[in-house]
């Protein structure tokens, strides 16, 4: 059956000290600020992060092992790629929505890794495939072979002589590279819609014990699991393009249920689309990615010009402030979909920390992918932008995962955590500060942001309030020493709060070496 309309759904004191962060200059901080969800989160994909067992392949144990280093370097929550059984690597493909995939252990394993993350005061995030399953999921093969299977309405069918099918089969979605969604079972004369592949059939949301088994999906990891929420795939394609409506809907109607078993829940959606698309997802959707953003900030360090940045993020966030004001900006530099943020940016690391200052600096609850912290590269197709995480020297990295043999980040590109840590000058270092710095400051978590322009193009300058906390960051883009005047107006910006490379404030006049930062405070 085709997805027809959905209806009747919708339910209705600054504590100041001095203190030196390796890599950085800082003269004042707060007491810790930040709390979760507007904490930075760190994204795993399992199968890359660390290896308990020697089996090549990333597990929960491993990541278990590794809490305290989320920890140490200032993370409040994770978001773990897809642990559910299923026949790919990626596992964006779920052959069984209650269990984890025997590579990775088992329930008891998960429920431990979130017992001692919680002991660390780190949330545990999960990627939920609610949009399609694998088409090796039992209910999708009972659903094929069976035109009476109780599971049949699970899925969206056509019959292959409908005039619709040709015209809808040819429609491509932004993020799909598919241009035909319409597949043949064998010996059927009738197709399933699968958005992104055939291996992928989409499951029909117009179907009530569909929903009703969604539901008990979600019921069961919260109440019986104890995760803390859902990161939400292909959150726009529960229903397609011309529904826009019924996708709102869905997602306000999910979020009631799940706030039934967990009022505290946290969903986080991925909308790939410019601002305008996005925002009428955050009734149900309060955090969702700003792609935008991401895009946007590599555009700046590329040109070298940084003056539009802080105007952008006001305008979108202004924008989702009027949809829901408590709204959650989930920013990021890049995630498992897209090139890492290194290869972007043509392997530079000065832009590379850049992009971090501007990350940590700007509005939102930062996303960091695993490795940008060390400066991981990788550029599609998708396993290369998912290599494993370098922990040590190969000779004695014993969580190194070897389930795949790195094109990109290897020994030779990219210094290990281990050797990072003895670099105060490393990438890991200036995330490391930057969060710190963030997570300790009322106004660099919550603080509303205004853009300041100081008549230098290539100057990314916005100040950052609330309570009585009032800072002006000042951000250098380009590869040369930039030399700004305050104006009048913001003189009384005379204290500074964090610099780096050697970024100095003479009197009313602020130098601002190549790829650097310095933030006053009144």
């Amino acid at each position: 059956m085709k997805k027809t309309s959905l209806t009747n759904l919708l339910l209705s004191g600054s504590l100041f000290f001095s203190a030196m962060l390796p890599a950085q200059e800082v003269m004042a901080q707060q007491t810790k600020a930040s709390q979760w969800p507007r904490g930075v989160t760190y994204e795993i994909f399992v199968q890359s992060f660390a290896d308990s067992n020697g089996d090549g392949k990333g597990d929960i144990k491993g990541m278990t092992s590794k809490l305290d280093y989320l920890k140490d370097l200032g993370v409040e929550a994770v978001w773990l790629m897809p642990i559910n059984p299923s026949p790919s690597y990626h596992k964006y493909d779920v052959t069984d929505y209650y269990g984890i995939h025997p590579d990775y252990g088992t329930m008891a394993d998960f429920k431990e890794f979130i017992n001692q993350a919680h002991k660390r005061n780190i949330k545990v995030v999960m990627d939920m495939v609610l949009n399609h399953s694998s088409n090796k999921h039992p209910w999708f093969l009972d659903a094929a072979k069976n035109e009476n299977s109780p599971y049949r309405d699970y899925f969206v069918w056509t019959h292959k002589n409908d005039p619709q099918t040709q015209k809808e089969g040819k429609t491509t979605g932004a993020d799909s590279y598919n241009t035909q969604h319409w597949h043949n079972v064998n010996g059927s004369d009738y197709l399933y819609y699968g958005y992104f592949y055939s291996g992928m059939p989409d499951l029909n949301f117009d179907s009530p014990k569909l929903r009703e088994e969604v539901f008990k999906i979600g019921r069961f990891w919260f109440t019986e699991v104890g995760v803390d929420g859902f990161r939400l795939d292909a959150a726009r394609h529960i229903f397609p393009d011309e529904r826009p409506q019924d996708n709102h809907n869905w997602w306000v109607y999910f979020r009631n249920e799940m706030k039934k078993a967990n009022k505290d829940v946290y969903l986080v959606g991925e909308v790939w689309a410019p601002s305008d698309i996005v925002a009428p997802y955050l009734k149900g959707l309060p955090a969702l990615f700003n792609f935008e953003m991401s895009w946007d900030i590599a555009k700046a360090l590329t040109q070298g010009r940084g003056d539009s940045l802080a105007i952008k993020h006001a305008q979108i966030t202004n924008f989702y402030k009027s949809v829901n004001p408590d709204f959650v900006d989930a920013t990021i530099l890049s995630n498992h979909d897209q090139n890492r943020i290194m290869s972007t940016l043509n392997n530079d690391m000065n832009k590379a920390k850049m992009a971090a200052s501007l990350l940590l600096t700007l509005p939102g609850s930062p996303y960091l992918y695993y490795g940008e912290e060390i400066g991981m590269k990788g550029k599609k197709p998708d396993e290369q932008i998912r290599e494993p995480f370098l922990w040590d020297a190969k000779a004695k990295d014993k969580s190194r995962t070897t389930w795949m043999k790195p094109v990109n980040t290897t020994d030779e590109t990219v210094q290990s955590v281990a050797a990072q840590k003895k670099d105060k000058n490393s990438i890991y270092n200036h995330y490391k500060s930057l969060i710190s710095l963030r997570n300790n400051s009322k106004a660099l978590t919550y603080g509303d942001v205004q853009a300041i322009q100081l008549g230098q193009p290539g100057i990314s300058a916005f100040t950052r309030n609330q309570e009585n906390e009032s800072l002006l960051v000042v951000h250098n883009v380009t590869n040369g020493e930039l030399t700004v005047d305050l104006p009048e107006n913001l003189q009384n910006y005379s204290k500074v709060y964090f610099k780096t490379n050697g970024a100095k404030q003479q009197k009313n006049t602020l130098v601002v070496p190549a790829f650097s930062s310095v933030i006053l405070k009144k």
